[in-house]
């Protein structure tokens, strides 16, 4: 009898301190009421719990703050969920301090009268920790019940995954990402495609290009397999709507009561970019932490196109939600533009129209065309690689100095590049074509250009009358990818004559570049040693295999991880989208208008002369080694 009095007045009712006091004068009778106060007990138990959840999603987090004051720190297992509520929050107020996200919804703000309601949940508190707890539900993903109570949950969701950039670049650098701990334990990775498929069928099709680090191979096999544990597959069906459910209901699964962010990479094609991202905003982002979604390029087909589909996204999702990736921006040569100039001062007061005679920004790929996808017989060179990667790269070598290195300070920099670029005469650009040949011919029947080169002008005060030429195209005699600043004639230079006629030879030159080999190159004019005076053009080596014995990460690794951590300043805000659009629609109309036919040129070989003359007309000399 003694033990059925405790368990009623142990047993907090709804109504909390008041039902408590009416438990401890209730007539507990016989053996008749034993079994039914018992029944109570427990049904008032749980309500009890129900109602607290309820209340802790709202002052939870002071009430874990109170029990820490209170000086043991530790939340009785009946209220373990206090624990989630002061994670959602502590999140929430992480996502606003690193520019994170949560989805466009109003959250409950805290009333007055918080500290009577904490004095009655410590009072919860009090009694419960009296009370057995109850077993813990099956969870259907019991590998997460490890998860560490102060780590959020994290679900990235590759759409599109049975595709070629999934299988081969994004499932990679994430593991590669998990295996060097930036991930969290209790990341799960999803799969989701509409072809009928179970978890390891997928998990069979990536493992193939799943790789360890070359210089630390500890553990490989066992990272490996937690890796593929943690990996599922959404059938997503023939309608991305019942798709994005589903995923969303996977996802809460996994996620139960902890706090959640989610990523989702949406690797399809841009004509199908709307049918996947509008789904997914309505019906598969999480309501309790932040969500962010990754956009490959080209992004859009014409200035038209690319504005609605900028609309619609962001009639569904906030501007700090979208990340429109370009992985050759992810390389160390882009990253480390600003470094060089900003940090070292033997560069910063030459950065500028007084020192800097022409900047030239150069990208070229052996591969031939039909290694680019099926999109590119579409997009072609401008759309693909100068919209985002040529562009962007003149814009954080020829920015001002940002406010400081939070992601919107430097985007806000980039926009008044793009903004202040002149509109690019057709006579200085040049288009080129591969040959047909049986290897292309399936993309080169258009007039598509897979070659590009042009001169830009910037007007603003610091690069007015410096011409910047850049030169991209496909199929060319070597990969490279660099940019080369020529910097202005010594005046007066006494030296002079000893370069012969050839004036380029005393001309400085700061080469940053990616391949063939990561390096930093200054040429400078030196004394050959002996007798005589003899000058000659040396290069001062910064060869990065010589100094940096390190693996370099793929540039994907180093976007996604930027992601992650809420940084986007290597990604296209939209004002920037539409800025760069404004510098080459122009262009690709006068293309389109007057059907201009590329200058042809071989496989392997150097590209269109006509960049030469171009080259030439603008005072500048592109370098011998292409």
């Amino acid at each position: 009898m003694a033990g059925l009095a405790m368990s009623a007045l142990a047993a907090p009712a709804p109504l909390f301190q008041s039902s408590l006091a009416a438990a401890r004068f209730s007539p507990v009778a016989g053996p008749a009421v034993s079994f039914r106060t018992q029944a109570c007990g427990l049904r008032c138990w749980i309500a009890a719990k129900l109602k607290l959840h309820k209340a802790l999603k709202r002052h939870g987090w002071q009430v874990h703050r109170k029990l820490e004051v209170r000086g043991d720190g530790k939340i009785p297992d009946c209220l373990e969920v206090a624990s989630l509520t002061k994670k959602t929050t502590g999140n929430a107020q992480a996502a606003d301090e690193s520019g994170g996200e949560t989805t466009k919804t109003s959250s409950p703000t805290l009333h007055s009268s918080t500290d009577e309601k904490n004095s009655i949940l410590l009072g919860m508190i009090n009694q419960c920790e009296a009370d057995p707890p109850l077993p813990k539900e099956d969870v259907m993903f019991d590998h997460f019940d490890d998860r560490p109570e102060s780590a959020p949950s994290l679900c990235i969701a590759v759409i599109g995954a049975t595709g070629e950039l999934a299988r081969t670049k994004v499932f990679p650098a994430l593991f590669a990402l998990y295996y060097s701990g930036f991930l969290p334990q209790n990341v799960a990775i999803f799969g989701y495609s509409r072809k009928a498929l179970a978890d390891e069928d997928l998990r069979s099709m990536i493992e193939a290009n799943l790789t360890c680090r070359v210089d630390h191979h500890e553990n490989c096999e066992d990272k490996l397999n937690e890796f593929l544990k943690r990996t599922y597959y959404i059938d997503a069906g023939h309608d991305n709507k019942d798709g994005m459910v589903n995923l969303n209901s996977k996802m809460a699964q996994i996620e139960g009561t902890h706090a959640s962010n989610r990523i989702f990479y949406l690797a399809v094609p841009q004509e199908a970019l709307l049918d996947v991202a509008l789904p997914l905003a309505d019906s598969a982002q999480t309501m309790h932490g932040w969500n962010r979604i990754i956009i490959e390029k080209p992004f859009g087909f014409t200035s038209l196109s690319s504005q609605r589909v900028t609309q619609s996204l962001l009639s569904r999702f906030e501007e700090k939600q979208i990340y429109r990736i370009d992985h050759l921006l992810g390389k160390d040569l882009i990253e480390n533009l600003t470094v060089l100039r900003f940090s070292n001062l033997v560069f910063e007061p030459l950065w500028s129209r007084t020192y800097i005679r022409n900047v030239q920004v150069i990208f070229s790929e052996e591969t031939a065309t039909e290694t680019q996808g099926r999109y590119f017989g579409n997009y072609g060179i401008i759309r693909d690689i100068v919209h985002s990667h040529i562009l962007q790269t003149i814009a954080l070598f020829a920015m001002e100095p940002p406010v400081s290195l939070d992601g919107e300070d430097i985007r806000d920099e980039k926009v008044k590049v793009l903004r202040s670029i002149r509109k690019v005469d057709f006579e200085d650009v040049v288009l080129g074509q591969l040959k047909d040949t049986s290897e292309v011919d399936r993309y080169t029947k258009s007039m598509t250009p897979t070659y590009f080169a042009a001169a830009m002008y910037i007007d603003n005060a610091r690069w007015d009358g410096v011409p910047f030429l850049i030169k991209t195209g496909m199929g060319l005699m070597k990969n490279r990818a660099e940019i080369r600043i020529q910097f202005r004639h010594v005046p007066g230079n006494i030296y002079r004559e000893r370069f012969g006629h050839d004036i380029d030879l005393d001309t400085n030159e700061l080469v940053l570049r990616d391949l063939p080999e990561e390096a930093i190159l200054l040429k400078v004019n030196n004394k050959v040693p002996g007798l005589g005076l003899q000058l000659d053009a040396s290069e001062l080596n910064l060869l990065y295999r010589d100094r940096y014995d390190v693996e370099v990460p793929d540039s994907y690794e180093h976007l996604l991880l930027d992601v992650l951590d809420g940084d986007n300043h290597l990604f296209m805000r939209s004002d920037e989208l539409a800025a760069a659009w404004n510098v080459l629609a122009p262009i690709i109309h006068e293309i389109d208008q007057n059907r201009v036919a590329p200058e042809l040129y071989e496989a392997g070989d150097k590209g269109p002369i006509n960049a030469y003359y171009l080259a030439a007309k603008h005072g500048v000399r592109w370098d011998d080694d292409w």
